[in-house]
């Protein structure tokens, strides 16, 4: 990890320093206001599913602790709070729509904009009605109509205050890791399932995204998780292919049909035993190509790809639950990540920031028509430990978000159109698969009192986010890249 202590540049005017969370991860009150399950409640109650048996149903309890919650985002300065609203609690059982559930979000938003912190909504973070699920789920294309309605349920009630809407917040995982390895809700391991659940997340996207935009919606996109794919000798075929097939699993069967109304050649021929070509219907790829007003990147790592079996015992990409690994049923067997010998976070995954800066350099040069970027989830795990005297002293996450936000720095002077950063995220959490383990939170949650405490990270966040603005002004500042 790099320690770039006096790097500065000046960020765009506008730029947005923001923070993120998921609706299923800090809410709680599971069942409260009319809420039913989502495929998290159920995925969890069952052994095996989730570490120490941990479930989301109390998480932070950020669903009564709001207001505070909010105020403390105030305190840190942030510009912008990227949340998920639940499908299971705006309509529980996919019945109908719960005014008790929107009214929630009503709140949240009024609370928001209260404190000057603009909403930034995502209609899906991995939270599908369980009475959905049993009708199929995301296999089953009809899940994508009921996405539209749900849409129109949340935009019906908060359209008139929230301006930016994502749709999707990483198909990747609630899609081929929740329908094909199974490692995340609701865990099947059904390979036609996950691909046709790729695709009518895709059509879901596009058809909300077309009737948010003619309801007057105007900032309007998908956050999509991304990673480098980076074969570890470049002059092996083996390891060529192997990156390639990574890289179409992981990046292209998402960004091609959003960014270019169609999926990449070698993506159709590889999946088209797992019925991709099937799945596609007349007009879909139109739907889903429709233009949108912002990409939302989600970047955590990125990857070492060999087609080889890796013998040194350090794969590079582990991290157990919730890690997007190849699988057999899409021919993927012999992929492996084999370790560079860099640090490494608690999840086990390695440490690059300037990973990040080739991302964002490379979407640019992928693909034409791009629009504007927003790093919406970007942050570290480590095992935190509170000082004697209450403080959180966490330098490696320190340096892991001053160091990205650099790389992010050195994206833009390369010519990417990045907009806003959101550090992943802003408590401590419900971590999927891996329960209450791990600690992504610039903000330490005590689970067992509810008590907040800012860690040093997130001071030093916020010392970025005020040195970032002129006060006198209201006009972007120069930021050191690593406020230490």
């Amino acid at each position: 990890m790099t320690n770039n202590a006096t790097e500065r540049r000046n960020f765009p005017a506008g730029f947005i320093w923001g923070s993120a969370t998921a609706a299923a991860q800090v809410e709680g009150a599971a069942w409260e206001d009319g809420k039913e399950d989502s495929v998290w409640d159920t995925f969890a109650r069952t052994p095996g599913n989730v570490k120490n048996l941990d479930t989301p149903a109390v998480a932070v309890d950020h669903y009564h602790r709001m207001p505070a919650d909010v105020a403390l985002m105030k305190d840190l300065g942030l510009d912008s709070y990227r949340f998920s609203t639940s499908w299971a609690r705006v309509r529980p059982g996919d019945r109908g729509t719960s005014s008790a559930g929107l009214d929630f979000y009503s709140r949240l938003v009024d609370e928001l904009l209260g404190a000057g912190i603009l909403p930034w909504l995502t209609l899906y973070h991995w939270d599908l009605p369980q009475a959905l699920e049993e009708k199929g789920g995301w296999a089953n294309r009809d899940t994508a109509y009921r996405f539209v309605e749900y849409a129109n349920d949340v935009y019906s009630a908060l359209g008139d205050r929230v301006q930016h809407w994502t749709t999707f917040n990483e198909p990747f995982c609630s899609s081929l890791l929740g329908y094909g390895s199974g490692v995340h809700a609701p865990g099947r391991q059904e390979p036609r399932a996950a691909i046709a659940a790729v695709h009518h997340q895709h059509l879901a996207h596009g058809m909300a995204v077309n009737e948010l935009r003619s309801r007057g919606a105007q900032q309007l996109g998908i956050t999509l998780n991304l990673s480098n794919s980076i074969p570890r000798d470049a002059s092996d075929p083996v390891d060529l292919e192997a990156a390639r097939l990574f890289d179409s699993l992981q990046n292209r069967i998402f960004l091609d049909p959003i960014l270019r109304g169609a999926y990449p050649e070698d993506s159709l021929k590889d999946l088209e035993p797992f019925g991709l070509a099937e799945a596609i219907r007349p007009g879909d790829l139109e739907i889903i190509g429709t233009p949108i007003d912002f990409l939302g990147v989600n970047h955590y790592h990125d990857d070492q790809i060999s087609g080889h079996p890796d013998t040194s015992g350090a794969d590079g990409h582990s991290g157990g639950a919730g890690r997007p690994v190849a699988s057999p049923w899409i021919g993927a067997e012999h992929i492996t990540f084999p370790s560079r010998g860099l640090p490494r976070t608690a999840m086990g995954w390695e440490v690059n920031p300037d990973g990040l800066r080739r991302l964002l350099v490379r979407l640019g040069e992928e693909y034409t028509d791009l629009p504007p970027l927003y790093i919406t989830e970007n942050g570290a795990a480590y095992d935190d430990v509170v000082s004697d005297d209450g403080s959180v002293p966490d330098a490696e996450r320190t340096g892991f978000i001053m160091d990205h936000i650099a790389a992010v720095g050195r994206a833009i002077d390369a010519g990417a159109d990045v907009r806003g950063y959101f550090v992943w995220s802003l408590m401590d959490n419900f971590e999927w698969s891996w329960g209450y383990s791990k600690r992504f939170g610039i903000v330490r949650v005590d689970y067992d009192t509810q008590e907040r405490t800012v860690k040093d990270s997130g001071l030093a966040y916020s010392r970025l986010i005020a040195a970032s603005r002129d006060e006198d002004s209201g006009t972007r500042g120069t930021a050191t890249a690593s406020m230490v």
